[in-house]
């Protein structure tokens, strides 16, 4: 066991080399100062990754898998040989900066019903990414699929939607994406960790949801920033059409959690959305041609919300 510093990182990472460079020379002064232990978890990448961590960051604990583990199996395989408390997942394509991580453990002391802690992610172009979401419930899913947010722009923040939730306010927040993460071990370990089943996406939303029911809260602390280089593995893996990759994975959380027809129940209100928006943009793309492309996409979510209510369809199964 290993648990001399505060935080065990636990970084996952397949084939993106140099940004994991980038990542691991972020923490190099949390390391240097005793505050966190860094752990590589690298998906049996053929960029050269473990080559360069050993040659250039001996002080990272490598764990060199000859298979893609995914994200949650890879983080929880550090979780269970390490003692501390607090555990950070991270994707390699993150970068810490300065105070970011002091920053979100006094905000984790200030709260101690926080489970879970979210900086703020910023994109390669300076702007905050949307990291904070609301669980896909069915009244959530209604709501959105018929636009009633726009009544409140309380409301509106409240279901942390893109556009009209406030990036700058500390809070509480239903659950935050997993590309850094700062979990109470408590907490972590009261939940049993990754759902291993979650291959790849919607594990956090899964981790997010269960520390929730079980009594714990995801706080937001935006004076955390954290550099993130979006999507850069999965990109390699699907292409730049990731929506229904996540998709299909937050359908098979649903199903595993709430079972199938709640699930289905889900995607009929986002069906009914997705057909609305659509046919706005349809209309709109009449007189403007350049909304052609930006209609077909969201032809796609439709077709990705219609195979979830096919029969056939065994959401249960689905990751």
């Amino acid at each position: 066991m290993n648990g001399a510093a505060p935080v065990i990182v636990a970084i996952v990472s397949w084939n993106t080399r140099d940004l994991l460079a980038r990542c691991l020379e972020s923490f190099a002064p949390e390391a240097e100062r005793g505050r966190a232990d860094v752990w590589v978890v690298d998906n049996a990448s053929t960029d050269g990754s473990p080559e360069m961590v050993r040659k250039r960051f001996p002080w990272v604990h490598l764990i060199a898998s000859e298979e893609n583990l995914g994200f949650g199996r890879a983080i929880n395989k550090v979780a269970r040989q390490t003692s501390s408390e607090w555990i950070a997942t991270a994707n390699a394509d993150i970068a810490l900066r300065p105070g970011s991580l002091d920053t979100l453990l006094e905000a984790g002391a200030r709260d101690p019903g926080a489970g879970a802690l979210a900086p703020r992610l910023v994109l390669p172009g300076g702007e905050t990414q949307h990291s904070v979401f609301a669980f896909p419930t069915i009244a959530f899913s209604a709501i959105l699929a018929v636009g009633g947010f726009r009544a409140s722009a309380a409301l509106a923040d409240r279901m942390a939607l893109p556009g009209h939730w406030n990036k700058d306010l500390a809070r509480r927040v239903p659950w935050a994406v997993a590309a850094f993460l700062v979990f109470r071990r408590t907490a972590w370990d009261q939940v049993g960790g990754f759902d291993e089943r979650q291959w790849m996406y919607a594990e956090d939303l899964d981790l997010g949801w269960r520390l929730h029911e079980a009594g714990w809260a995801t706080r937001y602390e935006p004076r955390a920033v954290v550099d993130h280089h979006h999507a850069a593995a999965t990109t390699q893996m699907w292409g730049r059409e990731l929506a229904p990759h996540w998709q299909r994975s937050t359908y098979g959380c649903i199903a595993r959690r709430r079972g199938a027809g709640y699930a289905r129940a889900v995607a009929f209100f986002n069906l009914i959305g997705a057909i609305l928006r659509w046919a706005r943009l349809a209309v709109r793309s009449q007189r403007r041609k350049d909304l052609a492309g930006l209609r077909q996409a969201h032809w796609r979510w439709v077709l990705t919300h219609l195979k979830a209510l096919s029969p056939r369809a065994k959401l249960e199964e689905l990751v």
